[in-house]
């Protein structure tokens, strides 16, 4: 695949705005210095890393070497280096991918993932994971994961955490994740550089089998994404976000599908593919103030989980 390679480009240009804004929220949350600490006394990372390295199958180019090299060549993209380590999960009836590992990123996916995705696709789905470890963000990511188990122990042993999750850090941590995936997918786009293979892509992530990607329904997936659009993330209440977005471990395909085709139609994903940089209406901004900007000057709007 002779994909075009985003050599030493800063992430953040690519970074979505509510996931900017909702990263800035989370950070500013009371309580979040204490969790951090929490996770590292018990030894979260290890246990993760221990029950991936412990369950599943190391990916290598003589075991299986279609599905590494895909992902060594979406790693040369992304200028993602050194390698992270790639496991292949058992099969669960869906495709489900995951990143870990603060000091040595693992990615997993399953066997639905390597057997469902095309090539083309698998470009799309481990970019999309990769830049989990490009924003060096995993740590908040193994947060969530193991979430309901930390308060168990934390309130077990202390009466910290309650105050925490009342205070909004738990939904402002879930409210990131949510956020964090329209980067994501930008990244997988960039990986793949076809807007229909990340559009099927997401299709299938949203639990439909191959078989069903006729002209038709890819057609009306499209058009649902795009009328989904009008409806400004911006602009919807509060509560809403917060009732939505707690069950952060939905798909969300066709919301993310709606913010991908709005970055694809401000010509933003063009330019980065064709020059390595921004348009010149927004090179010519300072970075943290373009992406300010981008979210329409609504970041406030992200703010109101600190207050809870």
């Amino acid at each position: 695949m002779s994909n075009k390679r985003f050599i030493r480009i800063n992430p953040e240009i690519y970074q979505h705005p509510f996931d900017r804004n909702a990263l800035t929220s989370l950070e500013k949350m009371p309580g979040l210095s204490f969790l951090m600490k929490k996770v590292n006394e018990y030894g979260i990372d290890r246990i993760l890393r221990l029950q991936t390295l412990g369950s599943q199958f190391k990916v290598t180019p003589t075991n299986f070497p279609n599905l590494y090299n895909i992902f060594s060549e979406t790693c040369n993209i992304l200028d993602v280096t050194p390698l992270p380590e790639l496991y292949l999960a058992p099969g669960m009836g869906q495709i489900s991918t995951y990143t870990i590992g603060v000091d040595k990123p693992i990615i997993s996916i399953n066997l639905e993932a390597m057997e469902w995705l095309t090539n083309e696709e698998l470009y799309f789905v481990l970019g999309h994971e990769l830049i989990r470890v490009k924003n060096k963000y995993i740590v908040y990511q193994q947060m969530a994961q193991v979430m309901p188990t930390i308060k168990a122990l934390i309130s077990n042993t202390t009466l910290g955490l309650g105050g925490i999750a009342s205070n909004g850090l738990e939904l402002a941590l879930v409210n990131w994740i949510v956020m964090s995936k329209f980067t994501a997918d930008r990244s997988g786009l960039l990986a793949c550089q076809n807007l229909e293979v990340a559009i099927t892509a997401l299709m299938k992530l949203g639990g439909l089998p191959a078989e069903y990607l006729t002209e038709d329904t890819i057609n009306d997936f499209e058009e649902q994404a795009r009328s989904f659009m009008k409806d400004n993330l911006d602009n919807i209440s509060q509560v809403t976000k917060i009732f939505s977005f707690v069950e952060f471990r939905l798909p969300w395909v066709v919301m993310r599908m709606a913010e991908l085709f709005k970055w694809v139609d401000s010509g933003d994903y063009q330019s980065l593919l064709d020059t390595g940089k921004l348009p010149e209406k927004a090179a010519d901004v300072p970075l943290s103030k373009d992406l300010s900007e981008e979210s329409s000057d609504d970041s406030s709007e992200w703010d109101f989980l600190s207050k809870l």
